[in-house]
């Protein structure tokens, strides 16, 4: 993960969040009032965001004692202490919310990112996540997915080519879109095609295309359009598949399974934070 970038993110949400200033706490506490904010687990699931609260809280100030107790990718159980603050209760309690909220949801993301790859595992499929990320949060929920195991799809417009059924409508069909996309291109973006039809496959292999999509296929039809698709050619499956029903895809075959409920619908992770005073002294 970007360092230099979850700071940048990181005071854009504080921003958003503080405004001019945190009103509660600086008119509750004053400077040399001292706190400790704890992080605890309220559920099982996949920790992630040790740097957001390493870089959150350091942002607000840079004497606030960071602990964070787990890595990255670690199971936690309820009731596990996951991180501990220790600084000006006005500095603590103002960077509470953005901090947690954060850490909640991308614990959520590898939770489901861990469910989906365990569902996979034994087989040659992996699964991967989609472009259907929240506006900002784009970097932290394909950081989560890879934190669970899963893998990332491509990252964003700009690092490979993925011709929809819209581009293909309006390009004329794939054989023309994939030969005006590769003319324009460099060598090293892969191109993937998305299909829906027996026909549209074929003539994505003819295209050259580098990636095939099997859209909205079921496993029985997966497998029959795969003996289509010579072996350097990437598949994927995708549309409809989430956690209930990944399991019956598992042996279809395909290189990869896109989810894009692993970042578009999850359940954020239960932590909470709890306070504690301690003895007023001035920094």
């Amino acid at each position: 993960m970007n360092k230099l970038k979850l700071k940048q993110m990181l005071e854009a949400f504080f921003i958003e969040d503080i405004g001019e200033s945190d009103i509660t706490s600086e008119s509750l506490f004053e400077k040399h009032n001292l706190g400790k904010l704890q992080f605890l687990a309220k559920e099982n699931g996949v920790f992630c965001g040790k740097l957001v609260i390493e870089v959150g809280f350091s942002m607000l100030d840079s004497n606030i004692n960071i602990d964070v107790l787990v890595n990255d990718g670690e199971m936690i159980e309820k009731g596990q202490l996951l991180a501990v603050m220790e600084g000006r209760m006005s500095d603590l309690l103002t960077g509470e919310r953005v901090v947690l909220n954060l850490v909640q949801r991308m614990s959520g993301i590898a939770t489901a990112a861990k469910k989906a790859s365990s569902i996979l595992e034994g087989t040659e499929t992996r699964a991967c996540d989609t472009r259907k990320t929240t506006p900002g949060l784009r970097m932290l929920e394909k950081y989560a997915v890879r934190t669970g195991g899963a893998f990332n799809h491509r990252i964003g417009l700009y690092d490979a080519v993925m011709i929809k059924d819209n581009h293909i409508d309006f390009a004329g069909g794939i054989a023309n879109a994939v030969s005006l996309v590769k003319s324009k291109i460099g060598h090293t973006v892969k191109v993937e095609v998305e299909t829906e039809t027996r026909e549209q496959v074929l003539e994505a292999v003819e295209a050259g295309a580098d990636i095939i999509m099997f859209d909205n296929r079921s496993p029985v039809e997966i497998k029959e359009l795969l003996k289509l698709v010579p072996s350097h050619i990437i598949t994927e499956a995708s549309g409809g598949i989430n956690l209930t029903n990944l399991a019956s895809y598992r042996d279809c075959g395909v290189d990869y399974i896109s989810l894009g409920s692993l970042t578009h619908s999850v359940k954020s992770l239960d932590i909470s934070a709890k306070v504690f005073n301690q003895e007023t002294v001035k920094l």
